[in-house]
């Protein structure tokens, strides 16, 4: 995925985006300096604009409520700090397919992901070197990856070993090789390494602690969202929006718990930032926060632990990880697992599927307006601490970095993402067989923002289920049909109501085949309640 998400995965930080990307995310840029600030006089209109408003309201309680514009002296650091030089998540290892290429983004690297006949995960650019078709348009064969353009196939360390139109006995040239990424499998997720100068560095892996330790329940989602990782993470350092934007979703979300927050910073360096959160009416109780760049954030508190790394990519990614601690035992747990799962499942669908249109909306104006986050937003002291670290964050870092948008500074893409029409690799697989269709205007086609798309597609489970339901409604179908021509076609009074007591038990049947397949693919509907 790209940073902006044409769309990405493992929620995030990082870069899954299948390439289907949307027109809402941001576009592609090469690195540039720390720098480039709006000039000037657009800066001045800008302000101008602000003022209008600002000033009956917020000059009289700035000081109070808001937290200040100015941003901190950039220090100078020894360290620079270079994207390349960190690891991605790019897919939940489970997830992977084992039979096709799965086609993802890192900002704006595409790059293709496979298992190769030994299971092997392998990571390459996705572009044949012949003609630069996308690889991740091709199949496996034998183990191998061929382009569908004209076969050549590559292996291993991206070697290409076939190319069927070269006569017998002749070489293939040294040069038809792909470019390599390292990847590694770490607690379910797959990282890769975007440096082709520094090996893998091993301590900058991601290791979370409580995903190590027997017992824990471990749900993980995989979801493609239409707006850029950056809007992604500030949601995730937003506790403040939840009681108002999950109202009633779970029991840890309900309007009239909207509260000032306590927030304090505790940690700040080129390497991300961390501290403590906590609600004002029990400040007593605080959860502790840390962002890692650049695909880590997380949150914990001493009931649960939540994980999730949004992708660095034109489309956003996440793959949510709900973890419980030990307060309750595996034994505690067991009798309602299945239960559990299929709650939390549906909470965290519908978690995303909510914000998921101011968070796009707020994609598009950013983009739009090309402008810091300083001269855009009202951050307030008691719930926007996070938000304001994570843009400051990123004006220390953004010279290091294809593109961002920080607090005072930015750096545009210079080309707008690539709009694809159609999914690739192992989402045409699927939009290829039943029940997904993948035609236009239908459910499943190709809109990040249509839930199966969203989600569906890149979870086994869900497909699976999706698949056998679909099924199982059209076998019912068949043989309710079947009993209600017996039920014409018999003489017997008995028999006539039989047929038909069947008929209705089979048509019963599909349509709660269907109402569950529905539940599984449907997008969720925002309900407003009122105090």
């Amino acid at each position: 995925m790209s940073l902006s998400l044409p769309s990405s995965l493992f929620l995030l930080p990082l870069s899954k985006a299948l390439q289907q990307s949307s027109s809402i995310c941001t576009s592609r840029s090469l690195p540039v300096t720390l720098g480039y600030r709006i000039s000037p006089i657009a800066l001045a209109k800008k302000r101008t604009r602000l003022k209008q408003c600002q000033v009956a309201t917020v000059e009289d309680i700035a000081e109070d409520v808001l937290l200040p514009r100015e941003a901190e002296e950039l220090k100078e650091v020894e360290e620079k700090y270079d994207w390349r030089e960190e690891w991605y998540p790019l897919y939940l290892t489970a997830e992977v397919p084992q039979d096709a290429p799965l086609g993802l983004t890192v900002f704006h690297k595409q790059i293709v992901l496979y298992r190769d006949f030994n299971g092997v995960l392998r990571c390459y650019e996705d572009r044949c070197p012949h003609r630069l078709a996308k690889l991740s348009e091709g199949q496996l064969v034998d183990g191998r990856i061929e382009c569908l353009y004209h076969g050549w196939q590559f292996e291993g360390d991206g070697k290409c070993v076939k190319i069927p139109q070269l006569p017998e006995g002749a070489k293939i040239p040294r040069a038809a090789c792909v470019r390599t990424y390292e990847v590694r499998d770490s607690q379910g997720v797959v990282w890769v390494w975007m440096s082709d100068k520094t090996p893998p560095n091993l301590s900058k892996l991601p290791w979370f602690e409580h995903y190590a330790k027997p017992g824990f329940l471990d749900t993980s989602t995989i979801h493609e969202l239409p707006y850029d990782h950056s809007i992604l993470l500030e949601n995730l350092m937003d506790p403040a929006h939840v009681p108002i934007s999950h109202d009633r979703t779970d029991w840890t979300a309900k309007r009239e718990d909207a509260q000032p927050l306590v927030m304090k910073v505790k940690e700040r360096s080129i390497r991300g930032f961390a501290g403590q959160w906590g609600r004002s009416k029990n400040p007593a109780f605080m959860n502790s926060l840390s962002f890692r760049p650049h695909a880590c954030f997380r949150t914990t508190s001493r009931l649960w632990t939540r994980k999730e790394f949004p992708s660095t990519s034109q489309h956003s990614s996440s793959a949510d990880q709900l973890d419980r601690e030990s307060l309750c035992s595996l034994s505690d747990l067991e009798p309602v697992q299945g239960l559990y799962f299929l709650i939390s499942y549906q909470n965290g669908t519908s978690t995303r599927m909510l914000d998921m249109g101011f968070l796009s909306s707020q994609n598009e104006v950013l983009i739009r307006e090309k402008v810091p986050t300083k001269e855009l937003y009202l951050n307030l002291k008691f719930s926007d601490t996070w938000v304001m670290e994570y843009r400051k964050w990123m004006d220390r870092v953004g010279s290091g970095m294809p593109y961002y948008i920080g607090h005072e500074t930015l750096s545009m893409p210079l080309e707008a993402a690539v709009i694809e029409q159609a999914p690739v690799g192992a989402a045409a697989a699927v939009s290829a067989s039943m029940p997904a269709k993948g035609g236009v205007g239908e459910l499943y086609a190709p809109n990040p923002t249509n839930r199966y798309y969203r989600h569906v597609i890149h979870c086994k489970g869900c497909r699976t289920v999706v698949k056998r339901l679909e099924i199982l409604k059209n076998v019912m179908r068949l043989l309710s049909l079947a009993a209600i021509t017996a039920a014409i076609l018999t003489a017997e009074r008995q028999w006539k109501v039989a047929m038909l007591a069947l008929t209705v038990v089979l048509l019963g049947a599909a349509q709660i085949f269907s109402s569950i397949f529905d539940l599984i693919t449907r997008n969720f509907i925002r309900e407003h309640r009122r105090l």
